[in-house]
């Protein structure tokens, strides 16, 4: 029987223990960047109520576990690639994997300009290219994983 049909025939099995854990940072990270973002949006209109320097202030606190948790999505990222025979992957998968990466950094850039931003205009676009690229992102990484 081919070694790829015996893999297929044995079913699933549990990720060793360095797997998982580089897996569970990663999501966790990802959680945090692209969920923390849309809870944070999603809790803007109260944040307004508590005052003109409410929105400023959640966000530099946000800003606190937004940032090491995009660094964590970078090594973990590249742990990620480094876990996988990436030499052997299909043209497909290597095309999604560059997409992603620009992805990535494009969700990071927009983000930062998002918080550099002084107008509203720029906190809306900034904030949303950075929110859209961050879903892409994310759905990006959930094809890669197969």
């Amino acid at each position: 029987m081919h070694t790829a049909a015996v893999l297929a025939s044995a079913g699933p099995t549990l990720a060793p223990g360095l797997d998982g854990f580089r897996i569970i940072l990663h999501v966790l990270a990802a959680t945090v960047w692209v969920g923390g973002q849309f809870t944070v949006a999603g809790l803007l209109p109260t944040i307004r109520s508590l005052g003109d320097d409410a929105p400023k202030k959640v966000a530099r606190a946000f800003g606190r576990l937004l940032w090491p948790a995009y660094a964590v999505l970078i090594v973990t990222g590249f742990w990620n690639i480094q876990a996988v025979d990436a030499k052997h992957a299909s043209s497909a998968w290597n095309a999604v994997l560059g997409i992603k990466i620009t992805v990535v950094l494009i969700a990071g850039v927009a983000v930062f300009l998002h918080q550099r931003s002084t107008s509203k205009v720029g906190l809306a676009v900034w904030g949303a290219i950075g929110a859209l690229a961050s879903v892409v992102a994310l759905c990006l990484g959930v094809f890669l994983a197969g």
